[in-house]
C-alpha cells in the first residue's frame, strides 16, 4: 500500500510540473507594439507611411498614421499578423503577412513596421519594450488647523 501511494504522489507531482511549464510557455501573455515611425539603419533613412491597418486574427488592432504606435496583446510565443498598407493618399492597398516569435523571458516588442516591410533584417525593426518610469514628484503637505487656516498665519499676530 505504501508503494502504490508513493507512486501515485509521484506522478501527481510530475504531472503538475509539466502543466506548470507548458502553461509557462503557452499561457503568457505578451504585448507587442506596432511603429510607423522613421527609422535610421546603416546610413539608410526608412520613412513613414500614410497608414498601416494591422490585422491579428482578422480583427484591426490598429489603424497607424504616420508617427503613430498600436498594440495588441496576446499568448503564447508566436504572433501572426498581417498589414494593409497605404503608402499613399487614394493609393492602392498592399497587405503583408507576418509571423513573429518573442523570445522566452521577454515580455514585449516594438516592431518598426516601415522597416519590416522594407526588408531589413530582424536587429533593425524589432526591439526589447522597456517601459520608462515616470518619477511622481512629492506635494509638499500644508499643516492646517480645524477652521483650514495655515498655522504659520496663526503666529503672524503678535
Amino acid at each position: 500500500m505504501n508503494k502504490r501511494r508513493l507512486f501515485f504522489g509521484g506522478i501527481t507531482i510530475l504531472l503538475l510540473v509539466a502543466i506548470a511549464a507548458c502553461m509557462m510557455v503557452i499561457g503568457r501573455g505578451h504585448t507587442m507594439y506596432f511603429d510607423n515611425k522613421k527609422l535610421e539603419y546603416e546610413g539608410r533613412t526608412i520613412d513613414t507611411i500614410r497608414r498601416i491597418n494591422v490585422n491579428v486574427n482578422g480583427e484591426q488592432v490598429a489603424k497607424l498614421s504616420a508617427k503613430d504606435r498600436g498594440m495588441a496583446t496576446f499568448t503564447g510565443q508566436t504572433l501572426k499578423f498581417n498589414l494593409e498598407v497605404i503608402r499613399q493618399k487614394g493609393g492602392e492597398s498592399e497587405f503583408y503577412d507576418y509571423t513573429v516569435k518573442i523570445p522566452y523571458g521577454q515580455d514585449g516588442m516594438v516592431l518598426n513596421l516601415p522597416a519590416m516591410i522594407e526588408g531589413l533584417p530582424e536587429e533593425a525593426y524589432a526591439t526589447v519594450f522597456v517601459p520608462q518610469v515616470v518619477e511622481e514628484e512629492e506635494d509638499e503637505e500644508i499643516v492646517t488647523d480645524e477652521f483650514g487656516m495655515d498655522m504659520d498665519d496663526m503666529g503672524a499676530e503678535g
